[in-house]
């Protein structure tokens, strides 16, 4: 039995959208046009009466100077009174174990921060406009709003969904996603220790297309 997730992207503005559809055993997201959702629907004779809809948030993740080969995708999707994650990342280093002197290559720290900007700046020390890490209730780290669980990477591909009470999606749009070299410590003040930042992606809500929750289940 496989599990999937699945979540489906309504479009407002017209009948034909581009699609985006990342599948592996564990993520499916499609976005669709409204023709096709309608379709979908009768086919599946479903209920008249559309689901809730929700705007659709989320980052489009580009690698830097230090890993230009890094693409990924991250949806923030509201559940109960807080936010489910859903992140998928291709193109990330292999591991590589540290030593006394130096730290390993993965797993990936992953987090907020509070900029808005991923300009890539200095290509040694690239992102930094993205700013520190989101903590707008002053917790130490390791309890930051924006301290998300590791990225492990699979031959460069990395899946992880998550939910949290922290936020909601619309409060971080504006923020930023970065993706660091190293492991976060979850201890080390103010940001775990997780080196250099390797992607990064703005937050943003789309203008033109929202969302129906999708489930987890059987396939």
């Amino acid at each position: 039995m496989i599990m999937y997730l699945r979540k489906g992207c309504q479009s407002m503005n017209g009948p034909k959208q581009s699609m985006y559809t990342g599948n592996s055993s564990l993520f499916a997201y499609r976005c669709f046009s409204e023709e096709e959702a309608v379709a979908t629907s009768a086919r599946q004779q479903e209920p008249a009466d559309e689901p809730p809809q929700f705007p659709l948030v989320f980052a489009d993740i580009q690698g830097g100077p230090l890993r230009p080969e890094i693409r990924g995708i991250v949806y923030f999707l509201p559940m109960d009174s807080g936010t489910q994650v859903y992140a998928y990342v291709t193109g990330l280093p292999p591991y590589t174990p540290g030593n006394a002197n130096t730290p390993p290559i993965g797993p990936h720290g992953f987090h907020i921060h509070s900029g808005g900007s991923c300009a890539p700046g200095d290509p040694a020390n690239p992102f930094q406009d993205a700013g520190d890490h989101w903590n707008p209730t002053n917790q130490p780290h390791g309890n930051h709003a924006g301290d998300f669980p590791p990225l492990f990477s699979n031959d460069g591909v990395a899946f992880l969904s998550f939910y949290t009470d922290k936020f909601t999606p619309t409060e971080v749009v504006g923020k930023t996603i970065i993706i660091h070299e190293n492991p976060d410590d979850f201890r080390t003040q103010p940001s775990g220790n997780s080196g250099k930042r390797l992607a990064c992606g703005v937050i943003v809500q789309s203008q033109t297309r929202t969302c129906t929750a999708g489930h987890i289940g059987p396939q």
